[in-house]
């Protein structure tokens, strides 16, 4: 099972991913183009600190932010 750390390392790391697959001129542009509209909506690790501590008072995220994540609609 991953834990919250694993999970949060993770969700950083893809991030800087996606950062090299758009910053990487020699990669064709469709690629770079999809990497920059996931980055789009991707949270920054800044985001990524402000929900662990939101998540560690889960009253706290309800009063000042509300619900974060939903379930997805089909594509």
């Amino acid at each position: 099972m991953t834990m919250p750390e694993e999970r949060t390392r993770a969700v950083i790391q893809t991030r800087e991913f996606l950062v090299e697959l758009y910053s990487d001129k020699s990669l064709p542009e469709k690629i770079r183009r999809d990497a920059k509209y996931l980055l789009r909506h991707y949270p920054s690790k800044a985001d990524m600190v402000l929900a662990a501590r939101l998540e560690e008072q889960p009253a706290l995220l309800t009063e000042l932010i509300g619900p974060v994540f939903s379930l997805p609609g089909d594509d």
